[in-house]
């Protein structure tokens, strides 16, 4: 790698949103954030019992990759690295949805497999955290899926996804509209339950982790909402979620409308919905593996794939694939997949 950063924009397709983060990555360096840029999206609620992602959401997909582009290109960005997560990688309709975005706007979406997600979020939390964390365990709660990992190295030795998502069990396990009945949150505990169990089984019996660390929005605003410090504090503000305060909290939102939880400590409007279903896999997942809290990390998946890129230029590799998908360069406003 020569002395010049490379700008690297990394375009993450979720559940709810489309983000573009863009990064110079230097050797010797954190990634330096450069710009980012979010558009809603809202894929999940807009796919039906039979997995199919309804025609207003693939357009709203279609103008949030043209704008990620156009402002990729005007930040004069080198590689481009679009992917999808659960939302639309484990959509019926997936393939179609992918050709569409494709011929409307050049990008041809890569789908990270859950384990790809996994191990990319374990690196940065790793890369956050360093060799002091010593043996860790990473937990994430995305949309559709929940990632696990645990390692004592830079890679992790396990490495696995769950569907286990807040917006997936809100949709299937939940009624449209609180109150949430005791029955009901006792019946997703459950099944949250059975799931980690078996899910878990590697883990459980691997030394305990020296650190125990969340990333994603759901661990950071369910860690908000039973008091950790806000964004202002800056980054390097320790954030924890204690299990016992998270408990508490549980029957609470379970009473409350979408409104009051809006305007509840660090609690989204377009998240609100959700942030029963993901209190309550967060709370199995302590359980199930035994910990009292867990360490909030502001680095993950998109972080995660930074790292990785950084690490192949000062090699002087070429960029590896992640499944069904390569980088892209940008010259201008077009884009070519790198060879």
């Amino acid at each position: 790698m020569n002395d010049a950063p490379l700008r690297l924009g990394v375009l993450d397709i979720g559940s709810n949103s489309a983000h573009l983060r863009v990064a110079d990555l230097v050797p010797g360096l954190p990634p330096m954030p450069v710009r980012s840029v979010k558009s809603s999206v809202r894929l999940a609620e807009a796919t039906d019992l039979h997995g199919v992602i309804g025609r207003p959401a693939v357009g709203r997909l279609i103008a949030a990759v043209r704008e990620a582009v156009a402002a990729a290109a005007a930040l004069g960005v080198d590689e481009l690295v679009p992917y999808a997560t659960s939302a639309l990688r484990d959509a019926a309709n997936r393939d179609d949805v992918a050709a569409e975005v494709r011929a409307a706007t050049g990008v041809r979406l890569g789908f990270l497999t859950g384990e790809r997600e996994a191990r990319l979020t374990f690196l940065a939390a790793r890369g956050w955290y360093g060799w002091s964390a010593g043996p860790m365990l990473l937990a994430d709660i995305g949309g559709g899926s929940m990632e696990l990992a645990y390692g004592a190295g830079r890679e992790p030795e396990v490495a696995l996804s769950v569907p286990l998502g807040a917006g997936r069990l809100t949709r299937h396990h939940l009624p449209p509209r609180p109150p949430v009945p005791k029955r009901t949150r006792r019946a997703l505990r459950a099944h949250v339950r059975s799931v980690l169990h078996e899910a878990t089984a590697g883990i459980a019996g691997l030394p305990a982790p020296v650190r125990a660390v969340a990333t994603s929005k759901t661990f950071t605003q369910l860690a908000l909402l039973c008091g950790a410090p806000k964004a202002k504090a800056g980054p390097y503000r320790a954030r924890r979620l204690d299990r016992r305060d998270l408990h508490d909290w549980i029957p609470k939102l379970a009473k409350m409308p979408d409104e009051e939880r809006a305007r509840l400590r660090g609690v989204k409007a377009s998240r609100a919905h959700q942030i029963l279903a993901g209190a309550i896999v967060a709370e199995g997942v302590m359980d199930v593996l035994r910990l009292d809290r867990l360490d909030v990390c502001p680095w993950a998946l998109r972080e995660g794939i930074f790292l990785h890129r950084l690490d192949e230029a000062v090699r002087g590799r070429a960029p590896e694939p992640f499944p069904e998908q390569r980088p892209m360069t940008l010259r201008g406003a077009s884009l070519r997949a790198v060879t």
